[in-house]
């Protein structure tokens, strides 16, 4: 029997570990570390734009992607986008977004011997079973979050909101002097 429950009271958590505790000999308890698409999307909605980049990079490529084409799209280093991706599943440990032992969704293949001493990174992958989760969570996050493109000039912090009307009194300019402050006990503002 397979058994999931979400958002159970304390109170219920509390006895169903007790039931489970008086049982645990005759049960077999698995945690479920499989990336799904819940996962995967809080897993990108989590990370920073150039992270997001190298796992669109690495699905967009079958799941095998060689670190020079990586090293061509980030100039800057592989450092920040792999580091961002490595904090990302550790904040989800920290949060319960994914269990404990959950592995991440790209690997490093290091290139040269194991004498060789530093070893650079010769290619990124994913796993089979993981390429089409994130491959529909990037769908959807492109779905979900992507915004027009801009075309117009910055609005001017100093113009009336289209919503108001051109006679309404609105303050249109700065104080050279700003407004004395209120007194407050002790005689400073605060």
């Amino acid at each position: 029997m397979r058994l999931t429950i979400e958002g159970a009271s304390e109170e219920f958590e509390r006895k169903l570990l007790a039931l489970l505790a008086e049982h645990r000999d005759e049960l077999a308890v698995s945690v479920d570390t499989a990336w799904d698409a819940d996962r995967a999307m809080v897993f990108l909605n989590t990370l920073n734009e150039d992270a997001r980049q190298f796992v669109r990079l690495v699905v967009e490529s079958d799941g095998h992607t060689e670190a020079a084409v990586l090293r061509e799209a980030f100039p800057g280093g592989l450092r920040g986008p792999t580091v961002a991706l490595t904090y990302a599943l550790k904040r989800g440990y920290k949060h319960g977004w994914w269990p404990e032992g959950t592995e991440a969704p790209v690997a490093v293949i290091y290139g040269g011997g194991p004498r060789d001493g530093w070893r650079q990174a010769s290619a990124y992958e994913m796993s089979g079973e993981d390429l089409p989760v994130f491959r529909a969570a990037l769908a959807h996050y492109d779905a979900t979050t992507s915004r027009p493109p801009w075309d117009e000039e910055a609005p001017s912090a100093f113009a009336v909101h289209p919503s108001w009307a051109a006679d309404a009194d609105a303050p249109r300019a700065l104080y050279d002097h700003p407004p004395t402050a209120p007194d407050f006990p002790g005689g400073g503002a605060r």
